[in-house]
């Protein structure tokens, strides 16, 4: 493969590409020089440059690009409108391009290849085209020539150079295809990356913080007896090891597992176990590996109201219907556990005078399952939670998105009387 290839990576075990490519072009220009020595007097000079041009082409086709300030695309361009010029003028005897025609030939069928498939896509049509027009073309430098040879010979040396000149370009073509979808495709991966990455800072890390700031600013209220701030701090470092327990998973889930690569390296990641909220690994070499975060789902619903019931002054509560258990798939449960989580982080940051909250999973129709959490908004006060302004408020509209993906959807709006209410329906499996 070239080196000028984007994707290339040279072994350093391994001879360098680039050593190999310089080595050959010396050599074969040696041997397309050679020759003239055995040409007649009279015709060296016609030898000589049908020589040098063979060289050209073959050195283009043959070193890494770029060459200092000299680029393949300068190259290409070069040899081409060499080799037009020489079939324009060359004086010498009819025979002697029989010579070097075949090697200048392969030469820039190799050149054309290069073109078409490394060049940026501003300069590979247009030097593309002047190297397969030097290539096609180059036969009638002898059948031109050649005493009363007609129309059939020229006509047929351009259709033979033709056909194969078309199967390189339209391999280098193919094989130009399919790298841009490979970047494209690597692009989406990331973005994708970053989007994860994204969600779970924002459903896991920031749900945690946030209740670690709300009882920091509960904790500087006046009269806290001994016992309750010994609890407050206990909740405090549980909810901060939550979040750093979070962020380790995404950081292992960024990481390329050690020492393995390929289908053996996807196979381990896949069938490795991941990490809850709480940091309980069900193997240790997770984190060697590349841990990804598990899926939380319905299941984990009454741990999670149960943790944030113990943040405040406030009752929380699950209603789970049994029937429930099992209708959803499990990126839709993630997405169930995504809502509950986004809608109790919004009641402590918006309404921590909340007194009740209760979360609500029950079957829908046509085997959905239907999802609400609600407050009752409590006595209206100043939220504890100051917020710069601008900052929040896209959770729900990603949420939003994430449902309608999975064909339900999601709605949030003042509840009745009081407060406020986050409703998710899910289709079933």
């Amino acid at each position: 493969m070239p080196t000028d290839s984007p994707f290339v990576h040279p072994d350093p075990a391994r001879p360098r590409p680039a050593r190999i490519r310089r080595t050959l072009a010396a050599v074969s220009a040696f041997a397309l020089l050679a020759p003239v020595l055995l040409a007649q007097p009279d015709a060296r000079g016609a030898a000589a440059l049908l020589a040098l041009t063979a060289v050209l082409a073959a050195v283009a086709a043959l070193l890494p690009w770029p060459a200092g300030r000299i680029t393949l695309g300068a190259a290409a361009g070069a040899v081409a409108g060499a080799s037009l010029l020489v079939d324009a003028v060359y004086p010498g005897p009819y025979r002697l391009p029989a010579f070097w025609l075949p090697f200048e030939w392969l030469a820039l069928l190799g050149l054309l290849f290069r073109a078409v498939r490394w060049l940026p896509d501003r300069s590979a049509g247009p030097v593309g085209g002047l190297v397969g027009l030097a290539a096609v073309l180059l036969p009638l430098r002898f059948a031109l020539r050649t005493p009363q040879g007609g129309a059939a010979g020229p006509v047929a040396g351009v259709l033979i150079s033709l056909l194969p000149l078309l199967g390189v370009a339209a391999a280098a073509l193919y094989l130009r295809v399919l790298d841009a979808r490979r970047e494209r495709a690597v692009a989406r991966a990331r973005r994708q990356q970053r989007l994860e990455v994204a969600r779970g800072l924002h459903d896991f890390v920031a749900h945690e913080i946030t209740g670690i700031v709300l009882e920091a600013q509960a904790g500087q209220l006046p009269g806290q007896e001994p016992e309750e701030t010994t609890a407050l701090l206990r909740r405090l470092e549980e909810a901060g090891l939550r979040a750093l327990d979070s962020m380790d998973e995404m950081v292992g889930a960024l990481r390329e597992p050690s020492g393995r690569e390929g289908r053996e390296g996807r196979e381990g990641r896949d069938g490795q176990g991941g990490t809850d909220l709480k940091g309980d690994r069900s193997d240790g070499s997770d984190r060697a590996g590349g841990a990804t975060t598990r899926r939380l789902g319905l299941a984990d619903l009454p741990e999670l109201v149960a943790r944030f019931g113990t943040t405040g002054a406030l009752r929380a509560t699950v209603e789970q219907a049994p029937g429930t258990a099992g209708r959803l798939s499990a990126e839709a449960e993630a997405t169930a556990y995504a809502v509950v989580l986004e809608a109790l982080t919004n009641i402590r940051r918006h309404a921590p005078q909340a007194t009740e909250v209760t979360v609500r999973v029950a079957p829908g129709e046509r085997g959905a399952v239907e999802l609400t959490v609600t407050d009752d908004g409590g006595p209206a006060r100043k939220p504890l939670l100051r917020r710069r302004p601008g900052a929040g408020g896209t959770g729900l509209a990603g949420l939003t998105a994430r449902a309608a993906a999975h064909g339900g959807s999601l709605t949030a709006g003042p509840g009745t009387p009081a407060g406020w209410r986050v409703g998710c329906s899910l289709p079933g499996r």
